[in-house]
């Protein structure tokens, strides 16, 4: 049944939201829940929902932004949107009454415009200013709209059947060709990918070596965004990156001195806590294929992507997302219908491609040291570094992975991490065991709370189950966040 549609049932769950959302901003302290049952969620959506638009800035909701940086003596364009209200008197402050500012990158596939409905939402309905930046080579820039056009993969020679795929566009006018790559099927995950298809970039190219240095371009981005949209005298800045983009903004965290929190709902950690995580199976000490991290109780898996070596997604990265999902929503009753839910899931992969739909960031949300190690070593053969500050180089791709340790290093700041109910990866036991101790060998160890919802999936904007619930979880997370962010949890 639809809970909206008897008024007695609207009005206590619109009770229930506002009473929440006013003993959470109440206190001095604000203590993120434990548990967010499905009734409790319904309610702060529904509060959520009937806070007043604000206008916001552009026709689109939102004002487009590209910056050119140099980052190991090549040039990148970074492309973001920009959203913020009209009137800067409506520009939310947090405890400390510094303007908020939020920090968003996207998934795996995707690229800025996958987070607009989170960035709007929070704009329009808190007030906030929020940055959605694309990752390095994932903007459209060439086309008017920024929609990737086509397919991620074509045949160009139907006789022999050769392959050419979507390539990043790192810089405006730059297009990688063809005779810059091999194509190659990788069989060697197939039980979690299936059969992978990877485009080689063949050394001395210039997909090589903008393969080896976006890393580098990914830190001076984020840095040089934040700088410029979110000043330290005026803003205090939360950061999150779904999925993918949580390793690169847990990264960020130390590197911008105004980063105040990080928002951390289906968000993987660090790159070393990351593979950890994705080792985890309660007994840790019996996986195979697995390497132990120096100073670390921990073991961790032996993923070997070469930097070079760029991921084509497909309907398989859908689909080993789709059947968790179901088993946790349906149990095993779902099989029972399998012909129906691939159906489903290649309908939604399509004919075209919208996003991206590729991946090179595996070496960092991984922490694949001897990728990264090989990166940092082309690079610095390109640009004649000597052996001192080649070794100089490579830590700082190594340290991608890591948090920065040392004197004078700005710490890791607080972290609210939120999951969802049928996550594939995020699962309270894997945090209660893996992430959260780990969190608690840094030096200084940051504030981590953890909270579990009762509904949602990884893609946390997506409609559940319940009736009148179109952006999924999504809005009850932003309402946690205002009430963290206003109530002192990140001070």
């Amino acid at each position: 049944m639809n809970i909206y549609s008897r008024p007695i049932e609207s009005f206590k769950y619109y009770l229930i939201g506002i009473l929440l959302t006013w003993s959470a901003v109440t206190f001095a302290d604000y203590v993120p829940p434990s548990d967010m049952l499905e009734e409790e969620i319904v309610a702060m959506i529904r509060n959520f929902m009937s806070k007043p638009d604000i206008p916001l800035k552009g026709e689109r909701g939102y004002v487009e932004d590209i910056m050119r940086i140099n980052a190991v003596d090549m040039e990148w364009d970074i492309g973001m949107s920009v959203h913020e209200p009209v009137d800067p008197s409506k520009v939310a402050r947090d405890a400390d009454g510094k303007k908020i500012g939020i920090f968003l990158l996207h998934g795996g596939s995707g690229d800025f415009k996958t987070m607009h409905k989170r960035a709007d939402l929070m704009a329009k309905k808190l007030g906030y200013k929020v940055i959605s930046m694309s990752y390095p080579g994932r903007h459209a820039f060439h086309t008017p709209d920024r929609i990737w056009p086509g397919r991620n993969v074509t045949a160009y020679d139907h006789h022999k059947y050769s392959l050419e795929v979507r390539t990043p566009i790192w810089l405006r006018g730059e297009h990688i060709t063809r005779d810059q790559y091999d194509i190659i099927k990788d069989h060697g995950q197939r039980p979690r990918y299936g059969i992978r298809t990877l485009a080689r970039a063949k050394p001395g190219t210039t997909f090589y070596y903008r393969m080896a240095g976006w890393p580098m371009a990914f830190e001076k981005g984020g840095v040089e965004a934040m700088k410029k949209h979110f000043p330290e005298d005026e803003y205090s800045i939360y950061v999150h990156g779904h999925s993918t983009g949580g390793p690169f903004t847990m990264m960020l965290s130390q590197r911008v001195p105004n980063i105040r929190g990080i928002l951390a709902i289906e968000n993987s950690s660090f790159g070393y806590i990351y593979r950890a995580q994705a080792a985890w199976g309660g007994q840790l000490g019996k996986i195979e294929g697995f390497t132990r991290v120096e100073d670390e109780d921990i073991l961790l898996p032996s993923r070997s992507d070469p930097f070079n070596e760029l991921y084509i997604r497909s309907w398989r990265d859908s689909a080993r997302y789709k059947g968790p999902e179901l088993l946790g929503q349906e149990g095993p009753e779902a099989l029972m219908r399998l012909p129906m839910i691939m159906e489903d899931i290649l309908e939604d992969w399509g004919d075209t491609q919208r996003y991206a739909s590729f991946k090179a960031e595996y070496i960092v949300t991984h922490g694949i040291e001897d990728s990264l190690r090989q990166a940092a070593e082309v690079t610095a053969k390109r640009m004649n570094l000597g052996k001192e500050e080649t070794e100089e180089l490579v830590d700082r791709y190594i340290g991608l992975t890591r948090e920065l340790k040392g004197r004078g290093v700005k710490p890791v700041p607080p972290v609210m991490f939120q999951i969802t109910a049928h996550s594939r990866d995020h699962s309270r036991e894997v945090y209660e065991e893996v992430v959260i101790p780990m969190f608690g060998k840094m030096r200084p160890a940051p504030k981590v709370s953890l909270t579990q919802f009762d509904l949602g999936t990884h893609g946390y904007m997506n409609g559940e189950h319940v009736e009148g619930v179109p952006f999924g979880v999504g809005p009850a997370v932003f309402q946690q966040w205002d009430d963290a962010i206003k109530g002192g949890y990140f001070q």
